[in-house]
């Protein structure tokens, strides 16, 4: 009996034993129907691009000046970064040290992470401290906030408008793109990452070994049913050895 591809649904904790899904398909739980998983495609190219173009134009949002006011004569223009210092200047650290990290270390520390764990992926290997690394992803994406930081962004625009002449810079259109990147990225599930590790290494699901760490391992192939459909075989439940025997699990369905 292989407890290695096991899956619990967070809903009954039932057990299930994962198997791949078709292509746009989903696995529920056959007791009390939650989503389980769902299939995820294996080309990552474009995922691997559309990250790729949120670092730059993270980067360009964070060097160039996001607004010019000019008022009575007097221009001013200011970064993020920049903003960030004069909030500590005036003595609210806790106010600078929210928006740094809502608005620089979180963001930069997701697109960075997924990165490293895509690009090696998509080169045919799994990238040392693949656990660790989706396990920060998944910790800081809720934290990331670009699309409230536009947000107030456009909010101060208007206001600004009636008392002073509001220039937009390079870095207000980089940060509505990052905000339109961001929103692709964040459909992507990081754990669906697990599947698609599984796929490169071609050995069976990945495991944590004593000492930390993944390995891979075989999976043995189960004989399906002759008189039922290859996708209802996609997944079974986790029978234990002196239990009763669980009912057959639900095939996956369009979502």
């Amino acid at each position: 009996m292989e407890e290695d591809d096991l899956i619990a649904c967070h809903e009954c904790d039932t057990l299930f034993h994962k198997r791949g899904l078709p292509s746009r398909s989903s696995a529920k739980c056959t007791r009390c129907g939650a989503t389980l998983y769902q299939s995820v495609s294996s080309n990552l190219d474009k995922l691997c691009s559309i990250t790729l173009a949120a670092l730059i134009t993270f980067l360009i949002a964070q060097a160039f000046p996001i607004v010019e006011l000019e008022t009575n004569g007097i221009t001013s223009q200011t970064t993020l970064i920049g903003a960030i210092f004069a909030l500590w200047g005036e003595n609210m650290e806790v106010i600078a040290t929210m928006v740094f990290c809502a608005t620089v270390l979180f963001p930069l520390t997701e697109l960075v992470a997924m990165l490293y764990l895509l690009v090696p992926l998509r080169a045919g290997f799994i990238p040392a401290g693949f656990s660790q690394v989706l396990r920060a992803i998944q910790f800081v994406r809720p934290w990331g906030m670009i699309e409230v930081f536009m947000l107030g962004i456009l909010v101060t625009l208007v206001k600004m408008v009636s008392i002073a002449r509001v220039i937009p810079e390079a870095a207000l259109f980089a940060f509505g793109a990052l905000t339109l990147l961001f929103a692709v990225i964040l459909t992507f599930d990081p754990r669906a990452l697990w599947e698609i590790a599984e796929r490169v290494g071609g050995q069976g699901p990945l495991r944590y070994t004593p000492f930390g760490g993944l390995r891979s391992g075989p999976v043995s192939a189960h004989p399906a049913d002759p008189h039922s459909s290859p996708s209802s075989d996609l997944m079974r439940p986790f029978a234990p050895q002196h239990g009763t025997p669980p009912d057959t699990a639900a095939p996956p369905t369009k979502p």
